[in-house]
């Protein structure tokens, strides 16, 4: 759907990566271009630097390898972006004090079926990026679709990060 939308909207040319048949049907359905393949396993199908832009949009968390992706994503691309669930929203940490594991629209999947492993905050992100040599160039959180700037960490609930590899 993002991928329809930008070469709609922006005149933007690109592929998606997926690994589930039927998903992969509904892009060549949409006319938009797909490669079936497992993420898990990074992007060297593709070489260094031969994108603009590598996005992640709401998958960062459900990969195994996430500093394999994040440096493969700068690998591939001048830049990355990441959509992610924030786990510091004040409404997860809210239901975790009341003993359960957060339920929400951002993350709506009880503990035992959830395709999320690697759930992170703001801060955990960040500090990934810098382990990983990256340089976050811009940081959106949001909660409800409206930008938050006043304590992001504990009010926003979807993070967009858009970023690079640091140069040495």
């Amino acid at each position: 759907t993002l991928l329809k939308l930008l070469e709609e909207k922006c005149s933007a040319s690109g592929y998606g990566v997926e690994i589930d048949d039927a998903n992969v049907r509904a892009c060549l359905r949409n006319k938009v271009n797909v490669i079936q393949m497992n993420l898990e396993t990074g992007l060297a199908g593709f070489e260094a630097q031969s994108f603009d832009y590598v996005i992640l949009s709401l998958t960062l968390q459900a990969v195994r390898h996430t500093e394999l992706m994040l440096r493969e994503m700068v690998r591939v691309g001048k830049q990355g972006i990441v959509t992610f669930p924030n786990f510091g929203y004040w409404h997860h940490r809210w239901q975790i004090a009341r003993g359960r594991m957060p339920v929400s629209d951002d993350l709506p999947y009880q503990w035992f079926d959830t395709p999320n492993i690697h759930l992170c905050t703001l801060a955990d992100f960040e500090d990934l990026c810098d382990k990983c040599g990256i340089r976050v160039l811009d940081r959106l959180v949001l909660c409800d679709g409206k930008p938050v700037s006043f304590l992001p960490n504990l009010r926003g609930q979807l993070a967009v990060y858009r970023f690079e590899a640091t140069q040495i």
